[in-house]
């Protein structure tokens, strides 16, 4: 009796050793998990100012692009003035050189 009462206090010590191992394993995968889930927390956080930092960049380039496109728009409407100006004024020169081919057919005939 006093041997089976030793042979299942041997069992049970195994049984805390190995308990007590499996303890400390998960004590230290548990150390291991927080400081990855500290580092992941710091790199998500970091993502994110990177994220809003590209956002204004991004906004930024826009605005820009944006005051490029008015500038060019009001050249093109002043190029564009000029152009239909000068194109009148051609127009009246034009208009003038048939007027001058008219009095001269009109002198010639009335001589």
């Amino acid at each position: 009796m006093v041997q089976h009462v030793e042979q299942n206090l041997q069992l049970m010590t195994k049984r805390a050793v190995k308990a007590e191992n499996s303890a400390a394993k998960l004590k230290q995968e548990n150390a291991l998990l927080q400081v990855q889930l500290k580092n992941y927390k710091t790199e998500n956080e970091t993502l994110r100012l990177g994220q809003s930092a590209s956002l204004a960049a991004v906004k930024q380039n826009a605005d820009l692009a944006l005051q490029n496109l008015l500038t060019v728009i009001t050249n093109s409407q002043s190029s564009i003035k000029q152009l239909v100006s000068g194109a009148e004024s051609l127009q009246l020169v034009a208009d003038l050189l048939k007027s001058i081919d008219r009095f001269s057919e009109v002198s010639e005939d009335g001589q």
